[in-house]
């Protein structure tokens, strides 16, 4: 249970990365991924991989540069550019449903403009999920300087789209829906320079 703490990501550029443990029974139509940063880089850097041995960008959340976020299904992305960051977590969520090809992404609670993102398109259920760095083959194949140095927490996904109270639910940390992945019961692995710590504030 990993309530109130959060991974540290020591080094910068970093070898380092967290494996984590989904149940994924079948393939996704719909998804939805949440999770908290907490960095100074200015650099690009990997906030979330979901990589299949068809797909190393299966599902992708990227950040190359301050004040933009690449959102990937299936290896193709959308881009959405929100305020630079003032030094503070950022609360991101993206989902996706298949049947419009509609991406949303929320950042602290407040949703940006919806765009299109393959429709159509299934996502493998046989994944390596990582956090802290971007695969380029499956769970592995990784550039240093893509690497996340700082601080990750509030990781979820849900093989659903969130409603929109939900989706607020996520940001502020009230109940949510029983997820794939969980930060209050997550299976993960460390691998490399990265500690688990408590939080500094709320």
């Amino acid at each position: 249970d990993l309530y109130r703490k959060v991974f540290v990501f020591r080094k910068d550029p970093s070898d380092a990365y967290v494996v984590l443990r989904a149940k994924l029974e079948q393939p996704l139509q719909n998804f939805t991924v949440c999770l908290s940063s907490y960095t100074d880089l200015t650099r690009p850097h990997s906030l979330f991989s979901y990589a299949t041995k068809t797909q190393d960008n299966e599902i992708l959340l990227f950040k190359p540069k301050p004040g933009e976020y690449r959102f990937y299904v299936g290896g193709k992305f959308v881009t959405f550019r929100v305020p630079e960051g003032r030094g503070d977590w950022e609360h991101v969520c993206a989902s996706w449903e298949s049947a419009t090809g509609i991406a949303e992404f929320w950042l602290n609670g407040k949703p940006w403009p919806r765009k299109g993102l393959q429709r159509g398109y299934t996502v493998g259920a046989t994944a390596a999920i990582l956090l802290g760095q971007e695969q380029d083959s499956f769970g592995g194949g990784f550039d240093l300087y893509n690497s996340f140095s700082g601080e990750l927490a509030d990781v979820y996904l849900w093989d659903m789209g969130l409603s929109p109270d939900k989706m607020r639910a996520a940001y502020l940390s009230l109940r949510l829906p029983p997820a794939l992945l969980a930060w209050k019961s997550l299976s993960y692995e460390v691998k490399g320079d990265v500690v688990v710590k408590g939080r500094l504030r709320e």
